[in-house]
């Protein structure tokens, strides 16, 4: 059998490394906040002709518009974030994009106000918030016949912090090279990578659960590894099929959804990871007192 287990302290490594290089992108850049959660007003425009994105923001930087956020769409559609705009100032800066590139559509225009954009964060902030402890609750209660249930849902918390805080990390350097905003599309794909992760997660502790129940062997490192090994298709094909589903979106839908998209799929990639690899890994730690010397770890008694 193939001892996934045992090699936790490359898993370990892996994710330390993961982790510490998102923390150093999210301290020093931070994510770029979209429409929601910084008040602007944000415009979506197309044009009769194509016209070159490069000229495009060079004559928004002409109207007073330079430090404008120019995005394009697969259509050849404009996404523009700007300071708010009012209609005299938004109706000016459409007739001067129409005097230098022909006829636009309006396909969107939306203003937030400053007073919402903060209430919005904060609401989203204690949604999470809230969501992760209620998910760690009921971890807890559903394994609450286990030996040290505690640790279940602890280990399964902090799993849950890995995924988002390493799909964060990513949004960051997406962020500072192709200036990729955060908006509600985000945190409605990071809520769905946390959905991902409770599934693969509670499939693999759930057959650790039962198979301690069984006996199958008196260590629990052999007893998680073979729960990981049985496990591991079930897990990889749910992430394939979601992988799947995510190309097809990005592939015909494109703009107006590529930020959920893209959590999802970075999420999917590193929860599964994480499900897998990490979270029993740090089970078998914690049974075995390993804290201060995981990296060295036990051999297995079978």
């Amino acid at each position: 059998m193939i001892d996934i287990i045992g090699k936790r302290p490359w898993f370990f490594l892996i994710s330390g490394i993961a982790i510490l290089l998102s923390i150093i992108f999210l301290v020093v850049f931070g994510l770029k906040p979209g429409l929601e959660f910084s008040s602007g007003t944000s415009l979506t425009l197309s044009f009769t002709q194509k016209v070159d994105p490069g000229a495009f923001k060079e004559e928004l930087a002409n109207l007073g518009y330079g430090n404008s956020i120019v995005q394009t769409t697969g259509g050849g559609d404009f996404l523009i974030r700007t300071v708010a705009l009012t209609d005299d100032a938004r109706k000016q800066l459409e007739a001067g994009l129409t005097d230098k590139f022909g006829t636009l559509t309006e396909k969107s225009f939306q203003t937030i106000e400053p007073v919402i954009a903060r209430q919005t964060s904060r609401t989203t902030i204690i949604a999470l918030i809230v969501a992760t402890f209620l998910m760690l609750l009921y971890i807890i209660f559903a394994f609450r016949r286990v030996p040290k249930s505690f640790r279940y849902g602890t280990t399964f918390t902090v799993a849950l912090v890995h995924d988002v805080l390493i799909t964060a990390g990513v949004f960051s350097i997406l962020g500072v090279l192709a200036g990729w905003e955060i908006d509600l599309m985000f945190i409605t794909g990071i809520l769905a990578v946390i959905g991902v992760s409770i599934d693969n997660t509670i499939v693999v502790f759930d057959r650790i659960r039962e198979n301690v129940g069984k006996g199958i062997s008196s260590s629990f490192e052999v007893v998680t590894n073979y729960s990981v090994v049985e496990t591991l298709s079930r897990c990889l094909n749910t992430s394939i099929t979601i992988v799947i589903t995510i190309a097809v979106l990005l592939l015909f839908v494109g703009g107006s959804i590529r930020s959920f998209a893209w959590v999802l799929l970075i999420g999917t990639v590193v929860g599964t990871f994480d499900s897998v690899f990490v979270a029993p890994s740090l089970l078998v730690v914690w049974e075995g007192g390993e804290w201060g010397r995981f990296l060295r770890p036990a051999p297995a008694s079978k």
